[in-house]
């Protein structure tokens, strides 16, 4: 009797890079870089992470309580109503499960065809502002992405919207069905498309747990050197046995060897033809300019670094060339983990620093030209902003 064989699966456009299983210094450089990242204070406790839990949970009976409202006042046959159902999505870092104390929460709240965009904006919004919990409400319905901002109970939230062409929405309805894209508006694919992407990363990690360590200290890294940007999350599956402080170190590794503009992707996305914007420099000229292409792994693809520039990249690959060097010497026991997280001196590392005490912001400042800087003393005559040194 044949048996069939189950292929692993594939994390990625390519095979593993290694498959080796951890060593016991692997496990010790671990449980360091946690200690490291504890004396941070990067970890939210267990009281915490069940408030934003039951804040959710909170939020989506809301929800669905204003939809079944709606459809009341829309004359929903009662056989709809009761099964229009409703669901909130957390995206982005907390979605990630890297998300840094008093952090907020991303969220998208799905929606039945029926429901229109304008009745989000005005009666939700109205049903939460009447909620002893929620504070500085707002909605800013001309964004790129349209969002209603607030504090839940302490918890800053930003609320997204999408409807789908459909007449309800299960609990278990899987938002990276390709197919729930169809007939849909540009807001709704906007919309969708945080939450598409952070399920799409996750769901290409082999070890959860690893990952968003990992991740949770190239973000601290990233932060403290002041270059904090979407290159985070896009190592994928290809080293899926290796412990959270060999991802680092291989982070910075790979990424000191790599040659732009060749593209980052985590999968091969196809295009679906609705009529969005898609990166691909064979088809788009604009993107071919792109000097640091990092691919979204859900449809619509997009350049998540296309505003990097010359200046930007250079900082960028220092800062990587910097901690491939000091990753390398923690490998060594040379030094530990907090030389990675040391913040710059601004005043030395660039020839001239712009400083704003006004605006509490400190700009580095590559070339000087005197009409910028005549210009800059014009706006500010009280004298907050000064040029260093």
């Amino acid at each position: 009797m044949a048996v069939a064989l189950l292929s692993p699966k594939c994390y990625g456009i390519t095979g593993p890079i290694s498959e080796d299983l951890p060593e016991e210094a692997d496990l010790i450089q671990t449980k360091e870089l946690v200690q490291s990242l504890t004396s941070y204070d990067v970890f939210e406790d267990n009281l915490e992470l069940r408030h934003r839990e039951e804040v959710l949970k909170r939020l989506e009976a809301l929800y669905k309580e204003w939809l079944k409202e709606v459809c009341v006042r829309m004359n929903v046959p009662e056989a709809v109503t009761a099964k229009v159902g409703g669901k909130i999505f957390p995206f982005g870092s907390y979605h990630l499960g890297v998300h840094s104390k008093g952090a907020d929460i991303d969220a998208l709240c799905v929606g039945p065809g029926f429901i229109e965009r304008k009745d989000f904006f005005t009666s939700f919004f109205e049903k939460l502002k009447a909620q002893k919990e929620v504070k500085d409400l707002r909605a800013i319905e001309e964004a790129f992405v349209p969002v209603i901002k607030m504090s839940f109970d302490g918890i800053e939230i930003d609320l997204v919207f999408a409807k789908l062409a459909q007449r309800s929405v299960p609990d278990n309805i899987d938002l990276l069905n390709e197919n729930l894209l169809t007939n849909i508006d540009k807001f709704c694919i906007r919309s969708l498309n945080g939450y598409r992407v952070t399920e799409e990363i996750l769901r290409l990690v082999p070890n959860i747990y690893n990952f968003r360590l990992a991740l949770r200290a190239i973000k601290m890294w990233a932060k403290r050197r002041n270059i904090y940007s979407n290159m985070l999350g896009f190592l994928g599956g290809v080293y899926p046995n290796a412990t959270a402080s060999t991802l680092v170190i291989k982070f910075f590794k790979v990424y000191s060897m790599w040659e732009w503009p060749i593209p980052i992707r985590l999968r091969r996305v196809d295009d679906l033809h609705l009529n969005l914007p898609f990166w691909d420099p064979r088809v788009r000229p604009r993107d071919r300019y792109h000097l640091m292409p990092i691919i979204t792994p859900s449809y619509p693809q997009q350049n998540t670094s296309f505003n990097v520039s010359p200046s930007t990249i250079a900082v960028i690959t220092e800062e990587i060339e910097r901690g491939h060097a000091i990753t390398e010497e923690i490998q060594q026991k040379k030094v530990d983990w907090s030389k990675l997280f040391e913040t710059p001196d601004f005043v030395e590392k660039y020839k001239y620093v712009l400083h704003c005490s006004k605006m509490k912001m400190w700009i580095a400042i590559y070339k000087i030209y005197t009409f910028i800087i005549l210009n800059l003393y014009l706006c500010f005559p009280d004298k907050s902003v000064k040029l260093l040194p």
